[in-house]
């Protein structure tokens, strides 16, 4: 299996008051943590690559780790989830796939109330590249007012033989949201839908 080589970490909150009506009287707190790692199948095809997904969880566990502390470190003022990776050019975008497992399941190991699916996306870039990583609610994805995404870059990231691996978290709703649909209040919390 190969190693897990960080070069950087980089972590962002977001404190959003108003969207253009009245201030919250709560802030919506949106996070995201980008890890840049050594792609270890850069530059050549590899038939298994699989196995670098458990290599790939202890780093997971700590970003979740990472960026919930950076919102407070309370589980239950987490909504909202998801990730994302960022592969540079001299890989292909299933190395990219291999953080699904390890990304997701840290934040739901992490969060109490996280039935619902992790939304993801991943795309092939150089430096500077940008990543509009989808956000769901954590327990339900059918809450339509947490349907959002944080774009996510790093100006020197990934480096060719690089891939960033992200993962965001939200504290709440979009501000102003009155787009109807289930109510957080209302999630049952049994499927990861409703």
């Amino acid at each position: 299996m190969p190693e897990v080589i960080v070069r950087k970490s980089v972590v962002t909150i977001d404190e959003i008051f108003h969207e253009g009506g009245p201030p919250s009287k709560v802030p919506l707190r949106r996070g995201a943590i980008s890890s840049v790692i050594v792609n270890p199948y850069a530059g050549r095809y590899v038939e298994s690559i699989t196995g670098f997904i458990d290599d790939l969880r202890p780093l997971g566990l700590q970003m979740a780790k990472d960026l919930l502390q950076a919102l407070g470190g309370d589980p239950v003022v987490v909504e909202g989830y998801g990730k994302g990776a960022i592969v540079g050019e001299a890989g292909e975008l299933e190395h990219g796939a291999l953080w699904h497992a390890p990304g997701g399941y840290s934040m739901r190991d992490q969060l109490p109330a996280s039935k619902a699916i992790v939304p993801s996306t991943k795309k092939v870039g150089g430096p500077g590249t940008l990543l509009d990583v989808p956000v769901t609610h954590s327990n339900a994805s059918y809450v339509r007012s947490h349907f959002d995404a944080i774009e996510v870059g790093l100006s020197d990231a990934p480096r060719a033989n690089e891939i960033v691996v992200i993962l965001v978290m939200t504290t709440g709703a979009r501000i102003h949201n009155r787009s109807g649909g289930l109510a957080a209040a209302d999630v049952k919390g049994e499927d990861g839908l409703k």
